[in-house]
């Protein structure tokens, strides 16, 4: 007999709410369709190194969070990771279950590694034992009731708005037959008669399911991976929530939910009982990575060590200062422009390239054209400060408006249950030309430039001369400035791809970098801003030009927006437009060979095709973020596999533009290096599946085939080639110019990210006269790297 809930004592009762509440921070946040934006995906277990990692992955989802080990092995085989890596590798590991030795650790390798099994749920009991597939009607079930509670406006009709998730999962689930269908009898009841919150559900089924405080955190862990990217979404929500300084419990409704389907099958199995109580009791035992889990996990820091003995061989130290330069041209920091800055600096010795967040430092929520809404343009971990509109008089915007309305109303009686059919019978036919030209590519829209964007009630003059002084120190760009400078965002073209956002620019929250750079353009160009600049210690010449651009990262074409009249710059502006076509030209032929089937005159026409499943690459390759003046890297060819943030510490006063550096772009870095990790390690966790069979479900995100589990990450051919994987799994490596002890104080005062590092989730270099000096180890301590290590032996 189960305990009775009223008897459950106060202190148990908060030890299972607050496992449950640690099992919701163990799932990563996964961002809607519209503002797809690369997350870590192991943002709940950064306190932890990879081998813990790794054994709470395991147990939890089945999954190994290092490389295979047969293809590390393999490189070893190959020469790529040398004895020196593994040594140094088996050195640094502080975990008593490694090798005891270089000899013993290269005999271990060899052996295979053991296939991880997450510890079964009553689902998969009862599958097991009844012959059913308990898992997989749940995840129908459950999916079917998901996609419309959570709908974002891609249904025509939604549930009954106003209710939590685990009130509107009752309501829906107690007239739900499919369960029953299936053989699960009284599964209607079951739910009616569950407690009236989602707290109490979970008390009573940790009752029911014998599951003590000791178990429930990774038992709970557990069921909330079996909903995939649906307790993802939840974790998005609240995300949202404390992003703003609410909260919200839509994550523990459903693990309510979830706990709910398991009562229901140990009753409608209670054979079960023996072995769902080993489960438990496993679930119960001390959580430590095995053997195993541990050398994988130093086998892949070797092979980290491996790549980054590659970087300490290009950088050799920073090349000669120029005189003024003919261009300067700043890019989104993100690796798919360190391609295109090479090409573009190869067309004139006088040309300099910088980098920096493609938000440009403007805190904005853009609403577009015709609408209400107010798309967030920057980081997500950061709040909206300013809000911006296109630059529209209000008739033209009463167009727009109602000409999107007339698109909404046509769009719903084309899909409407009533109209559908009758639509298609007497307005089919006249789609048979857009076919024809989507089939050809000629129905593309491209990146098409939006009306120039205004800040919303305007600035102050004083507002404008902070704004621009602040953004100018963080891009570390106070002088030197050339007569024509760029400022250079980015987006994708692509056709038919529910993830389009996430080739845009992760910076501005999964949009493209267009508003934010021509809202800085128009910034540092006006009057007002430049006559209170120099009271701030920046005096731009009065011959400088700014111009807003976007690189197309499909095409490598680049539009720029010269929304400040310049006549006098019209020679300097058909120059930088004819060296930028050049270095496109070159962009592409080096981006070519490493997409299945491209030739570089392809590359335009895959934008333009609505069955291209790789029209890129993305941030695939992605392993390292160097912040140091250009000079450390210019000239050195990185395959479009670094970050790249311009940075002088020299001119940094107090090093608040470091910890705007540590604490921002570097974690969105982190986030994207290790979604890319995660997808590619963990596929069937982390990964967004197979493109060619995707449903996009709500807005939210899209399931395979038709129904089931939301799958987020990264799709299987944003990081295969359907050979072998596109991106190498490593941990992101940080190369910083600047003091060691200004480093460790910035982590020292900022606990979150300071436990990457001493975790491992991210490798921390200090570089000195743009060549590695030293590694930072755990504990902010450093030890000689590079050259000086070298020297030193």
């Amino acid at each position: 007999m189960f305990l009775k809930h009223a008897q459950i004592a106060p202190t148990m009762v908060s030890k299972l709410l607050a496992a449950a509440e640690a099992a919701a921070r163990a799932i990563p946040p996964a961002f809607p369709l519209d503002a797809t934006v690369a997350v870590n995906p192991f943002l709940g277990q950064t306190g932890e190194d990879l081998a813990m990692a790794s054994a709470r992955l395991s147990r939890v989802a089945g999954a190994a969070l290092t490389a295979p080990r047969a293809e590390l092995v393999a490189r070893v085989k190959a020469g790529t990771i040398t004895d020196d890596d593994l040594a140094a590798a088996l050195i640094a590991a502080s975990s008593p279950l490694k090798p005891r030795d270089l000899a013993e650790f290269k005999a271990r390798m060899h052996a295979p590694a053991p296939t991880p099994q997450a510890l079964p749920t009553v689902a998969d009991l009862a599958a097991r034992a009844t012959g059913t597939d308990w898992p997989a009607v749940i995840a129908r079930s459950f999916g079917l009731w998901a996609a419309g509670h959570f709908d974002r406006g891609q249904a025509l009709w939604t549930p009954r708005p106003g209710q939590g998730a685990f009130a509107a999962w009752r309501d829906w689930a107690s007239h739900d037959l499919t369960p029953e269908i299936a053989g699960l009898k009284g599964f209607c009841a079951h739910v009616a008669e569950a407690p009236d919150t989602p707290e109490r559900a979970i008390l009573r089924a940790a009752e029911r399911l014998g599951i003590g405080p000791e178990a429930a955190e990774t038992a709970f862990h557990r069921l909330l991976v079996d909903l995939g990217g649906w307790a993802m979404h939840a974790r998005w929500i609240l995300w949202q929530a404390e992003l703003t300084g609410g909260s919200d419990t839509t994550l523990t409704d459903l693990l309510a939910i979830r706990l709910v389907w398991e009562e229901a099958l140990l009753a409608h199995a209670p054979a079960l009982a023996g072995d769902w109580q080993a489960v438990v009791a496993a679930h119960a035992a001390p959580l430590t990575p095995t053997p195993d889990q541990v050398l994988d996990a130093i086998l892949q820091e070797a092979a980290e060590r491996a790549h980054q003995r590659g970087l300490d061989a290009l950088l050799t130290g920073p090349a000669e200062a120029k005189a003024r330069p003919v261009l300067q041209a700043t890019f989104c920091i993100d690796v798919r422009s360190e391609v295109f800055r090479r090409a573009l600096e190869a067309q004139d010795a006088r040309i300099e390239t910088m980098g920096f967040a493609g938000f440009f430092g403007l805190p904005l929520a853009h609403r577009a054209p015709g609408s209400d809404t107010a798309e967030a343009h920057l980081p997500a971990l950061l709040n909206p400060a300013l809000t911006s509109a296109p630059d529209l008089s209000p008739a033209v915007e009463a167009d727009l408006r109602i000409a999107a309305r007339a698109r909404r109303a046509w769009g719903r009686f084309r899909q409407a249950a009533v109209s559908s059919f009758a639509f298609v019978e007497a307005a089919g036919p006249l789609y048979g030309g857009k076919l024809v030209k989507d089939a050809l590519g000629f129905g593309a829209k491209g990146l098409a430039p939006e009306p120039a964007p205004r800040i919303e009630g305007g600035l102050t003059a004083a507002q404008k001369v902070q704004t621009a002084a602040a953004v100018l120190r963080a891009m570390s760009m106070t002088e030197g400035h050339a007569r024509l400078v760029l400022l250079i965002g980015h987006g994708a073209q692509v056709t038919n791809n529910p993830h389009e956002s996430a080739y845009h620019c992760g910076a501005c929250c999964g949009q493209t970098g267009e508003v934010s750079s021509r809202l800085l353009a128009l910034l540092l160009n006006d009057a007002e801003t430049r006559a209170g600049l120099p009271a701030e210690g920046i005096a731009l010449p009065a011959d400088t030009l700014f111009v807003a651009g976007l690189h197309d990262t499909v095409t490598d074409e680049i539009t720029l927006y010269p929304d400040t009249a310049a006549p006098d710059h019209a020679a300097d502006l058909a120059q930088a437009r004819a060296w930028l076509a050049a270095a496109a030209r070159i962009a592409r032929a080096e981006r070519a060979p490493r997409l299945p089937g491209a030739s570089p005159a392809d590359l335009i026409r895959r934008a333009a095709d609505w069955a291209e499943v790789r029209p890129e690459w993305g941030l695939a390759g992605c392993a390292a973020f160097i912040a140091a003046p250009r000079r450390a890297t210019a000239g050195r060819d990185l395959k479009g596999r670094a970050f790249l943030h311009d940075y002088g510490w020299q001119k940094d006063q107090g090093f608040a533009t470091l910890e705007l550096i540590l604490t921002a772009p570097v974690v969105v870095a982190s986030w994207i290096s290790l979604q890319y990790y995660g997808s590619t390690v963990a596929p069937q966790v982390f990964g967004g599946g197979n493109k060619l069979i995707h449903n996009v479900v709500g807005g939210i995100g899209v399931v395979e085939g038709n129904g089931g589990v939301l799958r987020a990450g990264l799709p299987l051919q944003t990081i295969h080639d359907g050979e072998r994987a596109a991106h190498d799994p490593l941990r992101l490596s940080v190369l910083v110019e600047a003091p060691a002890e200004a480093i460790a104080a910035v982590l020292e005062k900022h606990p979150s990210v300071r436990a990457l590092f001493d975790n491992g989730w991210l490798h921390l270099f200090v570089l000195e006269g743009g060549r590695i000096a030293a590694r930072y180890r755990p504990g902010l301590t450093w030890e000689a790297a590079g050259p000086a290590a070298r020297k030193a032996a």
